[in-house]
């Protein structure tokens, strides 16, 4: 019998995913989604400023719902409708894997205090049940409310390397957790584990932007 104590799989990041992309809103759902995420946005700018790993904690939180909850809703309908899920499921729960391990590695490096891990507790109970039911009453709204947040993610940690860039921010060694996630050198740096992980949300923003044209299509 395998042991249920098995370690995350490494992840293949493509270093090669374009950086710098927007899909502009065109319909009311779109412009809706866009719309609460830019809301989400202002927020954690008013909070957190340019306490960019004290953001990330609560911000990779939230990022690691919607993987989670559309897998499950995929599943369920995959079943229901007796049909492949096309392989939506598997990309979906390894973006919610992908995210809590962000999170992970930022928890490392921040060392949340008790106050932050209550935040964290409360945004992921309001946000679950708010992201479960806009994917049940609309899941191209939902692909589209992840696809901006990745797209503000991104432009986050590409604030963030420029805070290091710029020595705002120490640039200290790599937590183990990350190395061996992302197979980096032992050498690795937070500008490294910053560079993967942006990359990880374009791979993300683009992946459901796509799911929202697959649907437009269907």
């Amino acid at each position: 019998m395998k042991s249920l104590n098995q370690p995350v799989p490494p992840r293949q990041t493509n270093m090669n995913v374009t950086i710098d992309k927007h899909v502009k809103p065109q319909t009311f759902g779109d412009k809706v989604a866009y719309s609460f995420v830019k809301l989400l946005r202002f927020f954690a700018d008013l909070f957190f400023a340019k306490r960019y790993g004290n953001r990330a904690i609560v911000l990779e939180t939230v990022a690691a719902v919607p993987g989670m909850v559309g897998g499950l809703w995929q599943h369920l309908h995959a079943l229901r409708k007796i049909r492949d899920d096309q392989g939506w499921i598997r990309i979906l729960l390894d973006e919610a894997e992908n995210e809590r391990m962000h999170l992970m590695t930022f928890v490392e490096l921040v060392k949340p205090s008790i106050f932050e891990r209550i935040i964290v507790m409360i945004v992921q109970f309001i946000f679950y049940n708010f992201y479960f039911f806009l994917y049940l009453f609309s899941s191209r709204t939902a692909h589209r409310v992840v696809g901006y947040f990745e797209e503000e993610a991104v432009i986050s940690y590409t604030q963030y390397l420029a805070e290091i860039d710029n020595g705002n921010h120490e640039n200290v060694k790599a937590p183990q957790i990350a190395i061996d996630y992302w197979q980096l050198g032992e050498d690795a740096t937070l500008r490294d584990v910053i560079l993967v992980i942006r990359a990880d949300e374009a791979e993300h923003r683009d992946v459901n932007h796509q799911f929202v044209n697959i649907l437009d299509e269907q």
